[in-house]
């Protein structure tokens, strides 16, 4: 690994959440947009931002004033594209840590956007429950992988695309796409990202976290990794929309459903195959040893560590041609 890499960069928004984070990197928001034009075309972001902003007001989200302060800071359209996007790869895994205090939690997460490993930021955030740390990127609301330290850790995956059938044909994966995304904008249900966010700011410990996420409905289908800071208090849970399945811990999760009979369209390559790594290293592996192919690809962005017992997170960011960053230990008190 080089020695001249960065570490990832720790930043106190405490209550300010996205606007502060978005006015402490801006630049990095907006290298965010810059590269979804290159891959969408400037007028193809200014479409999905205005889309995703007609959907989010629908949806009723507390968080979309801040995304709308964010949107008028960066001054360009795409924070709100950003914001709503769900589109990447994970692979997640919850059981007891190796080194004998409370549950840990393995993390990385996969999405082809090049600038997310170099952006990376901990995000010191707080709000009724405490002090949490939000790994996440200038501009970021919501949240996909979190440490609260003294009460849980979280992770967001994505499951596989809803697959429609006519007859005995499935319908292409670019069809289903269109009419996953026309479902999903009719529903006035909160994201899922966005009721993390909410969870982090204000459930108290891991019983309540993981009952408002098994009951709370939501805008989209979705998987989540909890860990909590007592022994056996982790599990994955699989999310339909309306409610969700726990797998107690030891449990892991990639991108494909673990309980039967739910097919769809995978979002990315060797789920299968991440899980059984994942599934066979998180009793035993230390520092970041549980990292490599094909858990680490070339759209693995973040990777992470978490206990919430200990209130720490080991840290990286990647890029498609290697780490972007040093591992980065990371205490919140």
């Amino acid at each position: 690994m080089k020695s001249d890499l960065p570490w990832v960069p720790v930043v106190d928004v405490a209550g300010g959440g996205a606007l502060a984070l978005v006015r402490a990197a801006p630049e990095a928001a907006r290298a965010q947009i810059k590269d979804a034009e290159r891959r969408f075309t400037r007028p193809g972001v200014r479409l999905a931002d205005h889309l995703s902003r007609r959907w989010l007001k629908a949806s009723q989200s507390p968080l979309q004033g801040e995304i709308a302060a964010v949107a008028a800071e960066v001054g360009q359209p795409g924070a709100f594209l950003l914001n709503l996007s769900y589109e990447w790869g994970c692979t997640a895994a919850v059981g007891p840590d190796p080194q004998g205090t409370g549950m840990r939690l393995l993390r990385t997460l996969d999405w082809p956007f090049d600038g997310l490993g170099r952006g990376l930021l901990g995000a010191r955030m707080e709000g009724p429950a405490g002090r949490w740390l939000n790994l996440t990127w200038s501009g970021f609301a919501g949240v996909l992988t979190a440490l609260c330290p003294g009460r849980f850790a979280v992770a967001f995956n994505q499951p596989p695309m809803h697959a429609r059938h006519f007859g005995p044909l499935a319908l292409p994966m670019p069809l289903d796409w269109a009419l996953n995304r026309i479902a999903m904008a009719g529903r006035r249900a909160l994201p899922p990202a966005h009721l993390l966010r909410l969870i982090c700011d204000d459930a108290p410990d891991y019983a309540s976290a993981r009952r408002r996420i098994l009951e709370t409905a939501v805008a989209a289908p979705y998987f989540v990794s909890l860990a909590g800071i007592g022994a056996g208090e982790g599990c994955v849970i699989e999310h339909d929309g309306e409610r969700g399945i726990a797998h107690e811990a030891p449990a892991a999760i990639a991108n494909h459903w673990l309980t039967p009979h739910r097919p769809g369209h995978p979002r990315t390559g060797h789920s299968r195959e991440r899980l059984a790594l994942i599934e066979a290293e998180v009793a035993q592996a230390r520092g970041l040893g549980w990292l490599r192919a094909p858990i680490l690809n070339d759209e693995t962005r973040l990777v992470a560590e978490l206990n919430p017992a200990a209130g720490l997170a080991l840290v990286q960011g990647w890029e498609a041609d290697g780490p972007a960053t040093r591992p980065t230990l990371i205490e919140v008190d």
